[in-house]
């Protein structure tokens, strides 16, 4: 249940399907040795499927992709950041109870779109070595 809904992005494709968002997307950064990521993975799958016509749901594992990482400063899984125009406008970490990322999910749907309307394209290149 909502596995096809998550994007898989990484360090090369993240730039075009986060940063260049101009609306809301909610991003997990994961580990697959993480016990925490793992019991929040079905809860994120199900929140995927549920509001698919929403807001896109992507992950990025953290082991394979550390220059998004180390930019992000994402220092603990799972960690939960939700982007818009580019730029990381919430965030949870941790292992929530999954009720709070639900409210999470729903108030940035709700006021989203003042984000939206505030935001400006981030307009840069990122080359990789």
């Amino acid at each position: 249940m909502g596995e096809k809904e998550v994007v898989d992005v990484n360090d090369q494709t993240w730039e075009a399907v986060v940063e260049r968002r101009q609306t809301p997307i909610l991003v997990m950064f994961h580990s697959p040795t993480c016990p925490h990521c793992q019991a929040m993975m079905p809860h994120f799958l199900q929140y995927a499927g549920e509001f698919r016509d929403k807001i896109p749901f992507a992950r990025l594992n953290v082991l394979e992709n550390p220059y998004t990482v180390s930019r992000y400063s994402v220092i603990s899984t799972p960690t939960f950041k939700f982007f818009c125009g580019g730029r990381p406008i919430q965030e949870l970490v941790g292992a929530v109870y999954p009720t709070i990322l639900k409210k999470l999910v729903e108030d940035v749907l709700q006021y989203g779109s003042s984000c939206v309307e505030k935001s400006t394209m981030i307009n840069y290149d990122v080359a990789y070595v």
